[in-house]
Protein backbone atom coordinates (compact mmCIF):
# COMPACT_ATOMS: atom_id res chain seq x y z
CA UNK A 1 0.00 0.00 0.00
CA UNK A 2 1.66 3.23 -1.18
CA UNK A 3 1.59 6.22 1.73
CA UNK A 4 0.92 9.61 1.87
CA UNK A 5 -0.98 9.60 -1.88
CA UNK A 6 -2.74 12.46 -2.63
CA UNK A 7 -5.79 12.16 -4.57
CA UNK A 8 -4.97 14.14 -7.49
CA UNK A 9 -2.87 11.49 -8.41
CA UNK A 10 -4.74 8.00 -8.54
CA UNK A 11 -4.07 7.58 -12.32
CA UNK A 12 -0.22 7.53 -12.02
CA UNK A 13 -0.87 4.44 -9.34
CA UNK A 14 -3.41 3.11 -11.95
CA UNK A 15 -0.80 3.29 -14.67
CA UNK A 16 2.05 1.62 -12.57
CA UNK A 17 -0.33 -1.07 -11.74
CA UNK A 18 -1.33 -1.75 -15.11
CA UNK A 19 2.19 -2.02 -16.73
CA UNK A 20 4.06 -3.52 -13.72
CA UNK A 21 2.49 -7.09 -14.95
CA UNK A 22 4.18 -6.01 -18.42
CA UNK A 23 7.50 -5.05 -17.19
CA UNK A 24 7.58 -8.47 -15.53
CA UNK A 25 6.61 -10.49 -18.85
CA UNK A 26 8.58 -8.43 -20.73
CA UNK A 27 11.66 -8.15 -19.44
CA UNK A 28 13.22 -10.69 -21.42
CA UNK A 29 12.50 -9.03 -24.44
CA UNK A 30 14.00 -5.92 -22.51
CA UNK A 31 17.29 -7.43 -22.57
CA UNK A 32 17.07 -8.51 -26.09
CA UNK A 33 16.33 -4.97 -27.18
CA UNK A 34 19.15 -3.51 -24.78
CA UNK A 35 16.25 -0.99 -23.74
CA UNK A 36 12.48 -0.66 -22.89
CA UNK A 37 10.67 -1.71 -26.06
CA UNK A 38 9.02 1.58 -27.40
CA UNK A 39 5.46 0.71 -26.54
CA UNK A 40 5.78 0.60 -23.04
CA UNK A 41 8.16 3.41 -23.05
CA UNK A 42 5.19 5.52 -25.12
CA UNK A 43 2.31 4.10 -21.86
CA UNK A 44 5.04 5.42 -18.91
CA UNK A 45 5.49 8.73 -20.98
CA UNK A 46 1.83 8.87 -21.68
CA UNK A 47 0.96 8.28 -17.86
CA UNK A 48 3.42 11.07 -16.55
CA UNK A 49 5.42 8.07 -15.18
CA UNK A 50 8.60 10.09 -15.82
CA UNK A 51 7.59 13.26 -14.03
CA UNK A 52 7.05 11.70 -10.49
CA UNK A 53 9.25 14.53 -8.87
CA UNK A 54 9.22 17.76 -11.71
CA UNK A 55 7.86 20.38 -10.21
CA UNK A 56 3.52 20.65 -10.59
CA UNK A 57 4.41 24.19 -12.15
CA UNK A 58 6.31 22.50 -14.83
CA UNK A 59 3.93 19.75 -15.25
CA UNK A 60 4.95 17.04 -13.25
CA UNK A 61 3.32 15.52 -10.52
CA UNK A 62 6.12 16.81 -7.09
CA UNK A 63 5.33 13.36 -5.27
CA UNK A 64 6.32 12.76 -1.74
CA UNK A 65 9.51 10.92 -1.78
CA UNK A 66 7.85 8.11 0.25
CA UNK A 67 5.59 7.60 -2.80
CA UNK A 68 8.02 8.06 -5.83
CA UNK A 69 10.51 5.45 -3.76
CA UNK A 70 7.90 2.69 -4.01
CA UNK A 71 6.43 3.14 -7.43
CA UNK A 72 10.68 2.52 -8.09
CA UNK A 73 10.29 -0.43 -5.61
CA UNK A 74 7.43 -1.99 -7.59
CA UNK A 75 8.45 -1.33 -10.77
CA UNK A 76 12.14 -2.97 -9.90
CA UNK A 77 10.24 -6.00 -8.36
CA UNK A 78 8.69 -6.85 -12.01
CA UNK A 79 11.96 -5.59 -13.81
CA UNK A 80 15.25 -4.09 -12.24
CA UNK A 81 15.84 -2.80 -15.97
CA UNK A 82 12.58 -0.85 -16.22
CA UNK A 83 13.22 0.22 -12.33
CA UNK A 84 16.49 1.51 -13.09
CA UNK A 85 14.83 2.73 -16.63
CA UNK A 86 12.49 4.83 -14.68
CA UNK A 87 14.43 6.23 -11.38
CA UNK A 88 17.19 7.74 -14.14
CA UNK A 89 14.22 9.35 -16.51
CA UNK A 90 12.85 10.73 -13.39
CA UNK A 91 16.03 13.46 -13.75
CA UNK A 92 12.98 15.59 -15.04
CA UNK A 93 12.88 16.31 -11.50
CA UNK A 94 16.56 18.34 -11.52
CA UNK A 95 15.09 21.01 -14.14
CA UNK A 96 13.82 22.23 -10.31
CA UNK A 97 17.56 23.89 -10.39
CA UNK A 98 16.93 25.50 -13.89
CA UNK A 99 15.32 29.05 -13.64
CA UNK A 100 11.41 28.01 -13.62
CA UNK A 101 10.67 30.62 -17.02
CA UNK A 102 13.26 28.65 -18.41
CA UNK A 103 12.28 25.31 -18.00
CA UNK A 104 9.24 25.45 -18.36
CA UNK A 105 9.96 26.74 -22.50
CA UNK A 106 12.61 24.02 -22.58
CA UNK A 107 9.57 22.00 -21.66
CA UNK A 108 7.16 23.29 -23.20
CA UNK A 109 3.70 21.19 -23.19
CA UNK A 110 5.71 17.87 -24.45
CA UNK A 111 3.54 15.16 -22.70
CA UNK A 112 6.15 12.57 -23.33
CA UNK A 113 9.10 14.72 -21.84
CA UNK A 114 12.05 12.39 -20.54
CA UNK A 115 15.39 13.46 -19.47
CA UNK A 116 18.35 11.25 -18.31
CA UNK A 117 21.30 12.47 -16.63
CA UNK A 118 24.74 11.78 -15.84
CA UNK A 119 26.56 13.14 -13.59
CA UNK A 120 30.18 12.63 -13.94
CA UNK A 121 31.93 15.64 -14.65
CA UNK A 122 33.55 14.13 -17.85
CA UNK A 123 33.12 16.78 -20.32
CA UNK A 124 34.04 20.65 -20.15
CA UNK A 125 31.98 23.83 -21.16
CA UNK A 126 33.75 27.04 -22.25
CA UNK A 127 32.79 30.44 -22.59
CA UNK A 128 33.81 30.95 -25.86
CA UNK A 129 31.26 33.97 -26.34
CA UNK A 130 29.37 36.17 -23.81
CA UNK A 131 26.11 34.60 -23.05
CA UNK A 132 26.75 30.84 -24.65
CA UNK A 133 28.62 28.11 -24.23
CA UNK A 134 30.42 25.37 -26.05
CA UNK A 135 30.02 21.83 -24.58
CA UNK A 136 32.52 18.68 -25.78
CA UNK A 137 32.62 15.33 -23.83
CA UNK A 138 31.87 11.74 -23.99
CA UNK A 139 29.66 10.37 -21.05
CA UNK A 140 29.32 6.39 -20.21
CA UNK A 141 26.01 4.54 -18.57
CA UNK A 142 23.18 7.59 -19.50
CA UNK A 143 20.12 4.78 -19.11
CA UNK A 144 17.46 5.66 -21.30
CA UNK A 145 18.94 7.80 -23.45
CA UNK A 146 17.21 6.80 -26.57
CA UNK A 147 14.05 7.94 -25.94
CA UNK A 148 14.84 10.74 -23.96
CA UNK A 149 14.18 14.29 -25.06
CA UNK A 150 16.78 16.23 -22.82
CA UNK A 151 20.32 15.11 -21.64
CA UNK A 152 21.76 16.38 -19.01
CA UNK A 153 25.71 16.09 -18.15
CA UNK A 154 28.42 16.63 -15.92
CA UNK A 155 30.81 19.25 -16.95
CA UNK A 156 33.69 21.39 -15.52
CA UNK A 157 33.30 25.21 -16.72
CA UNK A 158 36.92 26.10 -17.88
CA UNK A 159 38.56 29.29 -17.48
CA UNK A 160 41.43 29.16 -20.61
CA UNK A 161 41.40 25.59 -21.11
CA UNK A 162 41.60 24.86 -17.09
CA UNK A 163 38.40 23.90 -15.04
CA UNK A 164 37.51 26.89 -13.08
CA UNK A 165 37.28 27.33 -9.45
CA UNK A 166 34.19 28.57 -7.58
CA UNK A 167 34.50 31.24 -4.76
CA UNK A 168 34.32 28.25 -2.08
CA UNK A 169 37.39 26.87 -3.90
CA UNK A 170 35.53 23.93 -4.93
CA UNK A 171 36.05 23.34 -9.42
CA UNK A 172 33.16 24.52 -11.12
CA UNK A 173 31.26 21.67 -11.49
CA UNK A 174 28.07 21.93 -12.84
CA UNK A 175 25.16 20.19 -15.27
CA UNK A 176 24.30 21.00 -18.94
CA UNK A 177 21.17 20.51 -20.23
CA UNK A 178 20.93 19.57 -24.10
CA UNK A 179 18.62 18.43 -26.20
CA UNK A 180 19.14 14.43 -27.11
CA UNK A 181 19.47 15.26 -30.99
CA UNK A 182 22.58 17.37 -30.01
CA UNK A 183 24.09 14.36 -28.60
CA UNK A 184 25.57 11.59 -30.41
CA UNK A 185 24.49 7.90 -28.89
CA UNK A 186 27.14 5.26 -29.24
CA UNK A 187 25.59 1.33 -29.09
CA UNK A 188 28.15 0.42 -26.24
CA UNK A 189 25.30 -1.12 -23.86
CA UNK A 190 26.70 -4.84 -23.94
CA UNK A 191 26.86 -5.47 -19.77
CA UNK A 192 26.72 -8.17 -17.38
CA UNK A 193 23.44 -7.03 -15.57
CA UNK A 194 20.39 -4.31 -16.01
CA UNK A 195 20.89 -5.32 -20.17
CA UNK A 196 17.36 -3.68 -21.14
CA UNK A 197 18.18 0.21 -19.59
CA UNK A 198 20.00 1.60 -22.90
CA UNK A 199 22.95 2.97 -20.55
CA UNK A 200 24.99 3.73 -24.01
CA UNK A 201 27.76 5.88 -24.29
CA UNK A 202 27.07 9.62 -25.72
CA UNK A 203 29.26 12.39 -27.20
CA UNK A 204 29.01 16.11 -27.61
CA UNK A 205 31.45 18.28 -29.59
CA UNK A 206 31.53 22.01 -29.76
CA UNK A 207 27.39 21.86 -28.90
CA UNK A 208 26.20 25.61 -28.28
CA UNK A 209 24.48 25.63 -25.00
CA UNK A 210 22.96 29.11 -23.33
CA UNK A 211 24.15 30.18 -19.90
CA UNK A 212 20.53 29.65 -18.41
CA UNK A 213 20.54 25.60 -19.36
CA UNK A 214 23.65 25.08 -16.83
CA UNK A 215 22.63 24.56 -13.37
CA UNK A 216 25.15 23.58 -10.12
CA UNK A 217 22.79 21.38 -8.41
CA UNK A 218 25.72 20.06 -5.44
CA UNK A 219 26.13 23.21 -4.85
CA UNK A 220 23.00 25.62 -5.25
CA UNK A 221 19.20 25.13 -4.27
CA UNK A 222 16.20 24.23 -6.37
CA UNK A 223 14.59 27.19 -7.82
CA UNK A 224 11.39 26.27 -6.63
CA UNK A 225 9.74 26.54 -2.83
CA UNK A 226 8.11 23.24 -1.68
CA UNK A 227 9.56 20.43 0.77
CA UNK A 228 10.30 18.39 -1.89
CA UNK A 229 13.08 21.42 -3.25
CA UNK A 230 14.59 21.42 0.54
CA UNK A 231 16.11 18.11 -0.08
CA UNK A 232 19.65 18.36 -1.63
CA UNK A 233 19.86 16.35 -4.75
CA UNK A 234 22.37 13.26 -3.94
CA UNK A 235 19.69 12.91 -1.02
CA UNK A 236 17.06 12.97 -3.24
CA UNK A 237 18.66 10.81 -5.77
CA UNK A 238 19.68 7.89 -2.95
CA UNK A 239 16.29 7.73 -1.48
CA UNK A 240 15.15 6.96 -5.00
CA UNK A 241 18.10 4.74 -6.64
CA UNK A 242 17.97 2.50 -3.12
CA UNK A 243 14.69 1.62 -3.99
CA UNK A 244 15.82 -0.61 -7.39
CA UNK A 245 17.92 -3.51 -5.29
CA UNK A 246 15.19 -3.53 -3.02
CA UNK A 247 12.51 -4.41 -5.29
CA UNK A 248 15.21 -6.87 -7.13
CA UNK A 249 15.86 -8.50 -4.37
CA UNK A 250 12.38 -8.87 -3.19
CA UNK A 251 11.62 -10.52 -6.59
CA UNK A 252 14.28 -12.71 -6.30
CA UNK A 253 12.95 -13.97 -2.91
CA UNK A 254 9.62 -14.61 -4.39
CA UNK A 255 10.91 -16.75 -7.23
CA UNK A 256 13.01 -19.04 -4.87
CA UNK A 257 9.96 -19.35 -2.78
CA UNK A 258 7.79 -20.65 -5.62
CA UNK A 259 10.86 -23.10 -6.65
CA UNK A 260 11.32 -24.45 -3.30
CA UNK A 261 8.94 -26.91 -2.79
CA UNK A 262 8.96 -28.54 -5.90
CA UNK A 263 13.03 -28.21 -6.18
CA UNK A 264 14.71 -31.59 -5.27
CA UNK A 265 18.39 -31.93 -5.59
CA UNK A 266 20.84 -34.75 -6.19
CA UNK A 267 19.18 -37.55 -3.97
CA UNK A 268 17.76 -35.89 -1.40
CA UNK A 269 14.12 -37.23 -0.24
CA UNK A 270 12.20 -33.95 -0.26
CA UNK A 271 12.57 -30.52 -1.90
CA UNK A 272 14.50 -27.95 -0.57
CA UNK A 273 12.00 -26.44 1.07
CA UNK A 274 12.34 -28.87 3.78
CA UNK A 275 16.20 -28.33 3.47
CA UNK A 276 17.05 -26.84 7.67
CA UNK A 277 19.71 -24.59 6.03
CA UNK A 278 17.77 -23.23 3.34
CA UNK A 279 14.86 -22.38 5.77
CA UNK A 280 17.31 -20.42 7.93
CA UNK A 281 19.33 -18.92 4.57
CA UNK A 282 15.77 -18.08 3.40
CA UNK A 283 14.77 -16.45 7.19
CA UNK A 284 17.91 -14.50 7.19
CA UNK A 285 17.40 -13.58 3.69
CA UNK A 286 13.99 -11.99 4.79
CA UNK A 287 14.93 -10.34 7.31
CA UNK A 288 17.72 -8.80 6.34
CA UNK A 289 16.16 -7.25 3.28
CA UNK A 290 12.88 -6.23 5.51
CA UNK A 291 14.91 -4.78 8.05
CA UNK A 292 17.19 -2.37 5.32
CA UNK A 293 13.85 -1.69 3.65
CA UNK A 294 12.33 -0.38 7.35
CA UNK A 295 15.65 1.80 7.68
CA UNK A 296 15.47 3.77 4.17
CA UNK A 297 11.79 4.27 4.79
CA UNK A 298 12.22 6.08 8.43
CA UNK A 299 14.84 7.98 7.13
CA UNK A 300 12.60 9.55 4.17
CA UNK A 301 10.13 9.92 6.40
CA UNK A 302 12.17 11.68 8.73
CA UNK A 303 13.90 14.19 6.26
CA UNK A 304 10.61 14.82 4.57
CA UNK A 305 9.00 15.99 8.13
CA UNK A 306 11.91 18.36 8.17
CA UNK A 307 11.18 19.56 4.95
CA UNK A 308 7.55 19.91 4.96
CA UNK A 309 8.10 21.57 8.31
CA UNK A 310 10.07 24.25 6.54
CA UNK A 311 13.62 23.52 6.91
CA UNK A 312 16.23 21.47 4.96
CA UNK A 313 17.42 18.58 6.51
CA UNK A 314 20.75 18.61 8.76
CA UNK A 315 24.15 16.78 7.79
CA UNK A 316 23.18 14.19 10.11
CA UNK A 317 20.21 13.45 8.83
CA UNK A 318 21.47 13.73 4.87
CA UNK A 319 24.06 10.87 6.35
CA UNK A 320 21.81 8.78 7.67
CA UNK A 321 20.29 8.77 4.06
CA UNK A 322 23.60 7.79 2.51
CA UNK A 323 24.28 5.09 4.97
CA UNK A 324 20.84 3.59 4.61
CA UNK A 325 20.75 3.74 0.91
CA UNK A 326 24.25 1.63 1.33
CA UNK A 327 22.96 -0.54 3.61
CA UNK A 328 19.91 -1.32 1.10
CA UNK A 329 22.13 -2.00 -1.87
CA UNK A 330 24.23 -4.10 0.60
CA UNK A 331 21.35 -6.55 1.99
CA UNK A 332 19.37 -6.52 -0.88
CA UNK A 333 22.65 -8.11 -2.75
CA UNK A 334 23.11 -10.63 -0.10
CA UNK A 335 19.36 -11.75 -0.35
CA UNK A 336 19.89 -12.33 -3.79
CA UNK A 337 23.00 -13.81 -3.68
CA UNK A 338 21.80 -16.39 -0.72
CA UNK A 339 18.39 -17.69 -2.70
CA UNK A 340 20.69 -17.95 -6.10
CA UNK A 341 22.69 -20.59 -4.57
CA UNK A 342 19.74 -22.39 -2.28
CA UNK A 343 18.14 -22.54 -6.10
CA UNK A 344 21.13 -25.00 -7.70
CA UNK A 345 21.66 -25.12 -11.47
CA UNK A 346 18.09 -24.43 -12.49
CA UNK A 347 19.05 -20.76 -11.71
CA UNK A 348 21.71 -20.61 -14.32
CA UNK A 349 19.73 -20.55 -17.43
CA UNK A 350 19.35 -17.63 -18.99
CA UNK A 351 16.10 -16.82 -19.04
CA UNK A 352 15.75 -17.33 -15.51
CA UNK A 353 14.68 -14.66 -13.53
CA UNK A 354 16.83 -15.74 -10.65
CA UNK A 355 20.17 -15.23 -12.38
CA UNK A 356 18.47 -12.12 -13.92
CA UNK A 357 17.91 -10.56 -10.71
CA UNK A 358 21.69 -11.57 -9.56
CA UNK A 359 23.11 -9.89 -12.75
CA UNK A 360 20.67 -6.70 -12.48
CA UNK A 361 21.25 -6.42 -8.53
CA UNK A 362 25.36 -6.60 -8.53
CA UNK A 363 25.32 -4.12 -11.64
CA UNK A 364 23.35 -1.92 -9.65
CA UNK A 365 25.79 -1.87 -6.83
CA UNK A 366 28.24 -0.35 -8.71
CA UNK A 367 26.91 3.09 -8.66
CA UNK A 368 28.64 5.69 -7.00
CA UNK A 369 25.94 6.11 -4.32
CA UNK A 370 26.70 2.94 -3.19
CA UNK A 371 30.33 2.86 -2.80
CA UNK A 372 32.89 2.73 -0.15
CA UNK A 373 32.93 5.90 -0.08
CA UNK A 374 28.94 7.13 0.58
CA UNK A 375 29.64 4.89 3.44
CA UNK A 376 32.58 6.95 4.91
CA UNK A 377 31.24 10.30 4.17
CA UNK A 378 28.47 9.32 6.90
CA UNK A 379 31.33 7.66 9.32
CA UNK A 380 32.85 11.25 9.03
CA UNK A 381 29.73 13.19 9.81
CA UNK A 382 28.45 10.66 12.74
CA UNK A 383 32.85 11.20 14.03
CA UNK A 384 32.50 14.82 13.09
CA UNK A 385 35.60 14.74 10.55
CA UNK A 386 35.86 17.49 8.20
CA UNK A 387 35.18 17.18 4.90
CA UNK A 388 33.47 18.63 1.72
CA UNK A 389 29.70 17.98 1.41
CA UNK A 390 28.34 18.85 -1.61
CA UNK A 391 27.86 14.52 -2.35
CA UNK A 392 26.13 14.51 0.72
Amino acid sequence: MLVGVRDDIGEVLGAVADLVPEFRTRAGEAERLRTMPADLVERAKTAGLFRLNLPRSLGGYELAPAVTAEIFEQISRADGSAGWTMVIGNSTAFFAWLDPAVAKDMIRDDPGFVSTSMWAPLGRAAEKQPGAFTVSGRWPFNSGCPHASWLQVGVFVTENGAPGVRADGIPDWRFAFVPAGSAVIEDTWYALGLCGTGSHYLSLSGVRVPPEHLAAPFFEPARHDGPLWRIPLVTLGTMFLAAVPLGVARRALDEFAAIAMGKVRGPAAQSIAHDADAQSQLASAEGMLASARSFLFEVIADVWDTACGGDPPSLEQRGRVLLAGNQAARAATEAADRVLRLAGAEAVFAGHPLQRCFRDIHTAGQHILFSPGRGQAYAKVRLGIDQPTFMI
